[in-house]
C-alpha cells in the first residue's frame, strides 16, 4: 500500500481490550486524524452490503440477528474465535474492503487543509488489531503497540461489553501473544496504570515525532 508522500502515517495496534481506544483519543486530541479499522469492518458487514452477503453465504443464516438481519458479532466471533480456520476465512472476505476503506480515507487525510494549525503535516492514525498481520507496517512511519495485563483485558471484556469470563477468555487467547506484537513496535504504550501515566507516555511519543 502506497500512502500519499505528505503524510505521516502511524500505524496502531495492540489485543483485545488494550486500550487502544483510550490511545486513539489522546492521539486526537493532539490533532492526529484517526480511524478505527474495527469500525470499517462493521461498516462493510452491513446488510447490503458485498462483504455481508459474502460472510452469510460462508457461514450460514444462524449468524444473523433475523432473516435477512443484521449480523449477530457475538454468534460470528463465537464460531470463529473457537475455530483458527474459520477466522482466516472470515478475515479474507473482510480484510480488502476494509484496506481499501482506509486507503481512500488516507487520501482524503492528506488533502486536508487545516492541519498547519496542529502539525507539520497531516497525521493519521490506524488503529487496527490486524495492523501487522495485514502488512500496514511497511507503509507507517511509526507503529504503536498499547499493552496491558492479560487480567485486564479478561476483566474489560466482562465489564465493558458484557461477556462472561469464558468468552473473554477465548477471545484474548485466540490472538497472538503480546510480545509478538511488542517486538515490532517503534513505541509500545503501557496502559496498565491510570490514565495519567498512559497520556503521559502518549504525549511524550508524540513530541519525540520526526516530522
Amino acid at each position: 500500500m502506497l500512502k500519499p508522500p505528505n503524510l505521516y502515517l502511524m500505524g496502531l495496534t495492540g489485543n483485545i481490550a488494550c486500550g487502544k481506544s483510550t490511545v486513539v483519543a489522546m492521539l486526537k486530541e493532539l490533532g492526529a486524524s484517526t480511524i478505527d479499522a474495527d469500525q470499517v469492518t462493521h461498516q462493510v458487514q452491513q446488510p447490503g452490503q458485498y462483504v455481508y452477503h459474502q460472510i452469510v453465504s460462508e457461514f450460514g443464516a444462524a449468524i444473523l440477528t433475523a432473516p435477512d438481519g443484521a449480523i449477530d458479532r457475538r454468534k460470528l466471533g463465537a464460531v470463529v474465535f473457537a475455530d483458527p480456520t474459520a477466522l482466516r476465512r472470515l478475515e479474507r472476505i473482510v480484510h480488502p474492503s476494509v484496506h481499501a476503506a482506509i486507503v481512500d480515507w488516507l487520501n482524503q487525510v492528506a488533502r486536508m487543509p487545516d492541519h498547519r494549525a496542529l502539525t507539520p503535516r497531516p497525521i493519521a492514525v490506524v488503529d487496527a488489531v490486524k495492523l501487522f498481520e495485514a502488512g500496514w507496517k511497511s507503509a507507517c512511519d511509526t507503529t504503536w503497540v498499547v499493552t496491558c495485563t492479560q487480567q485486564q483485558q479478561i476483566e474489560r471484556l466482562m465489564r465493558y461489553r458484557g461477556m462472561t469470563e469464558a468468552e473473554a477468555l477465548q477471545r484474548v487467547t485466540a490472538q497472538p501473544p503480546q510480545e509478538e506484537r511488542m517486538r515490532q513496535a517503534d513505541v509500545i504504550i503501557d496502559n496498565s496504570q491510570n490514565l495519567e501515566s498512559t497520556y503521559d507516555q502518549v504525549v511524550t511519543a508524540w513530541q519525540a515525532i520526526r516530522w
